[in-house]
């Protein structure tokens, strides 16, 4: 008798409410027909499979779970004991998941002799490596039949984002892959060795009975023979052209190779060796990207931010994104004849985006920041880059991590599961402490305390359950920031722009109400120093649209100082500041542009000219060597250390960049193909998150972290700066992620809000961007959604999913 493994302690609670059908028996093997590696593996020796429902609409997954032996449970759980980490890689080591979908080209067999067998594409494998469900005796053809049915039902949700009772018969067969040949036997009789891989597969005149006929819905009973035919895996095609406006003027005209990237194989596929690229204006402000050939009309684009432009003089290429009229990425690559060809289109090209994004003529800029522009946008490595370091070892990737917070107590009745709150709101802001261990997230007028544990989870503390100023009026904060030693939050009432608040954390009660000015709002605030955070100092810096000051709450009335107020006539439109750790200040503007202070009062010490894009979120290393920057589409990461010139060795901080001397940028995004498949996965355009190092005193940044949709992307600073390819990792989730951070004094453990999860995670559990990885959300709880309503709070007040109760108050300090 075999049992399944209790992973639900720790995963799942109760799984079986979860599956939408179940295959109870069965063995799991790893087929590689055509690999020298071995032709089968034996993953699983008893296992069930079942599709299950994830927490995003129309996303299933497919889980072979193992199954044991009776008493051979008991001792893997003593095995694994309490570690956290170990419990974490039981739980991958006992079980498979993989996202339905039609790029695994799910399908089933039923053999001469009556054998089951379900197969599906290897994703992160060779060509040809299928995994095989071998299904046991005693499951009849009806529930394999069913089992089928139910995995076409899920692709065909997941891929039109519509219920499958909206589908056709026809609709339905798409996902039928009766072209595919027949699937190999798991465990050939002859000996792999012996024979070529060809030879072990099945010819083409090999039956295959399949439960996908059952789609045809007709008398032919399933167990009727077919040939099969064989058919070749097609590529990427390319999509219908938009209609070209009327070209006013061309900014760029040249000839070059154009290449599709193809998703199924993960490769640039050339589609014709010549063809002519134009760059042109079509309107006011409004600019297109033409490519065609004498034979055909390959495409047309309007040049906007999110065709994410990349240029690689290395080795002639430019790559870019375009995309249909419903918002389809498709990613092509156009390689030039010589670096003059290629430097003349990226001068038009970079133009027509420079000029939609500032709405001002490239001409009537400086030549230095044209150059800047252009410097920013080249996929080259950064000078200075550490040397004698070589890539860092690939660490070893477990699914689940082990540290998980809300959905992984086992002492939570399900029944008084909830993960919504009654009035809608959502996790929206994260403030992670650095003096004390907690972490603060706001949910509408609530803020829930973490606290970090030694092993690197998050654990419930307490509840602020009314957000409200001194005379009683309930907000929801727009901004929060620790102040003081993590005694104090100044927070931001949207209301009242001209405000802030103090909450004394230890009442968990706001105390305080600061006038800054009467004329002059507060856009946004930013601490004194990098750490400032860890003292008692009481001021800080406020920001508005047009003018930089210091706020002093110990000021009678008004807390602005005066003396220290920064003000242009000129609309600036400041959007975010950072400082360093010896107070010098970077203040970034929706123009796209960064000025750098020594100290406030005084003009600027060194302007960083605008990409384009507003800059929505400033980071600063603690030295001041690093600014990074963060827009919609791509990170903005520039080196201040001046590296010739009169001011040889200073920062841009302290002294002015000269004109033989510019700030060096480099523009982190991910690359078109990775954005083509983000955005073929969530339908979505790419949107990051503030972008922040990870930081501690005495600590270098190692690390950059931020999020776009259910994504989130981690950089490393050593393979950025050495040009590496693909310096970046991701870890997805099922839902979209609303604020990240690192925990204080590491770059191994990540703070994750979601809508209605907090969670650390380890770096660690990021993978590399692949078709897997970006296609597969990861799960940080397994309970249900639903479950019985209690007073809107979740949990237990020890337990990690403790969450925002109607009736909490806060009564006991941190």
């Amino acid at each position: 008798m075999f049992v399944l493994r209790n992973v639900g302690k720790l995963i799942f609670g109760d799984t079986s409410k979860e599956s939408l059908v179940e295959l109870p028996q069965g063995q799991l093997y790893l087929v590689r027909p055509l690999s020298p590696k071995g032709y089968s593996e034996l993953i699983f020796k008893d296992a069930a499979a079942r599709i299950r429902r994830t927490n995003q609409e129309y996303q299933y997954q497919l889980v072979i779970q193992r199954a044991y032996e009776e008493g051979e449970e008991d001792l893997a759980d003593n095995d694994d004991g309490e570690d956290p980490e170990l419990a974490a890689l039981a739980a991958e080591r006992d079980e498979k998941i993989f996202l339905l979908d039609e790029s695994l080209h799910f399908r089933s067999e039923i053999r001469e002799g009556g054998e089951k067998v379900l197969a599906w594409r290897d994703l992160s494998g060779d060509a040809g490596d299928l995994y095989e469900f071998v299904c046991d005796n005693s499951i009849d053809d009806a529930q394999v039949q069913q089992f089928e049915i139910t995995a076409v039902h899920c692709q065909y949700e997941r891929k039109h984002r519509k219920n499958y009772n909206t589908a056709s018969e026809q609709d339905l067969a798409e996902f039928a892959f009766e072209g595919e040949q027949p699937i190999p036997r798991a465990s050939p009789t002859h000996s792999p060795v012996a024979l070529s891989p060809v030879a072990t597969m099945p010819g083409p005149s090999a039956t295959r009975n399949t439960a996908n006929s059952a789609l045809k819905r007709d008398s032919t009973s399933t167990k009727a023979s077919r040939k099969v035919p064989v058919r070749e895996e097609t590529p990427t095609a390319a999509p219908p052209v938009a209609t070209h406006p009327e070209l006013r003027s061309v900014l760029a005209i040249e000839h070059a190779e154009l290449h599709l990237f193809d998703f199924q194989s993960g490769a640039f596929i050339l589609q014709d060796p010549n063809v002519e690229a134009t760059v042109a204006e079509v309107g006011t402000w409004k600019y297109w990207l033409q490519i065609s050939s004498e034979d055909n009309d390959w495409l047309g684009q309007e040049v906007i931010a999110d065709i994410n432009p990349v240029f690689n003089f290395e080795y002639l290429s430019f790559i870019f994104n375009a995309y249909t009229p419903n918002g389809d990425a498709y990613s092509w690559l156009l390689r030039f004849k010589d670096q003059e060809a290629e430097t003349r289109f990226q001068e038009g090209l970079m133009q027509a985006l420079w000029e939609q994004l500032n709405e001002i003529k490239w001409n009537k800029s400086k030549e230095e920041e044209r150059d800047y522009v252009l410097e920013a946008f080249q996929d080259l490595a950064m000078d200075e880059a550490p040397e004698g370091e070589g890539e860092e070892e690939e660490e070893e990737v477990v699914e689940d991590d082990g540290q998980r917070s809300e959905h992984y107590d086992s002492d939570e009745e399900e029944d008084d599961v909830v993960t919504r709150d009654d009035d809608g709101n959502v996790n929206s802001q994260l403030a992670v402490g650095y003096k004390h261990d907690r972490s603060f997230v706001v949910r509408g007028s609530k803020i829930g305390v973490f606290k970090h544990t030694p092993n690197n989870n998050l654990e419930f503390s307490t509840n602020i359950s009314k957000v409200e100023t001194p005379k009683g009026k309930l907000f929801s904060p727009k901004k929060v920031m620790l102040h003081a030693e993590d005694t104090n939050m100044i927070l931001q009432n949207e209301a009242d722009p001209n405000s802030l608040y103090r909450m004394d954390l230890e009442y968990g009660k706001i105390v305080d109400e600061w006038k800054v000015h009467d004329d002059i709002p507060v856009n946004t605030f930013a601490p004194e120093s990098k750490f400032s955070q860890m003292t008692g100092e009481q001021t800080f810096l406020g920001l508005s649209r047009n003018a930089l000051y210091r706020i002093d709450p110990r000021l009678a009335g008004n807390k602005l100082v005066d003396s220290e107020l920064k003000q242009y006539v000129s609309k600036n439109n400041f959007s975010a500041a950072a400082t360093t750790e010896k107070g010098y200040i970077a203040v970034a503007s929706n123009k796209g542009d960064i000025r750098m202070f020594d100290r406030l009062g005084i003009n600027a010490k060194t302007h960083i000219p605008a990409l384009g894009e507003p800059i929505i979120g400033l980071d600063v290393s603690a030295d001041g060597r690093w600014v990074l920057g963060t827009c919609r589409t791509y990170l903005l990461l520039i080196d201040a250390l001046q590296k010739e010139g009169k001011n040889e060795g200073k920062l841009g901080f302290e002294k002015s960049f000269g004109k033989d001397s510019k700030p060096q940028p480099r523009r982190l995004g991910l690359t078109p193909s990775h954005v083509a498949q983000f955005q073929h996965e969530t339908g979505a355009p790419l949107s990051f998150t503030p972008a922040r190092f990870n930081t501690g005193e005495g600590l270098s940044e190692t690390s950059i972290i931020t999020a776009t949709g259910p994504f989130i992307v981690t950089w490393n600073m050593k393979k950025v700066l050495r040009g590496s390819k693909d310096p970046y990792s991701i870890k997805r989730y099922a839902e979209e992620v609303k604020a990240d951070n690192f925990k204080y004094g590491s770059d191994k453990n990540v703070i994750v809000a979601l809508p209605n999860e907090v969670n650390m995670v380890a770096k660690q559990s990021f993978k590399k961007p692949t078709r897997e990885s970006i296609a597969t959300p990861v799960r940080i709880g397994g309970s249900s959604l639903g479950g019985r309503r209690s007073s809107g709070r979740v949990g237990t007040r020890d337990s990690a999913r403790y969450k925002l109760g109607k009736d909490d108050v806060v009564n006991s300090p941190y």
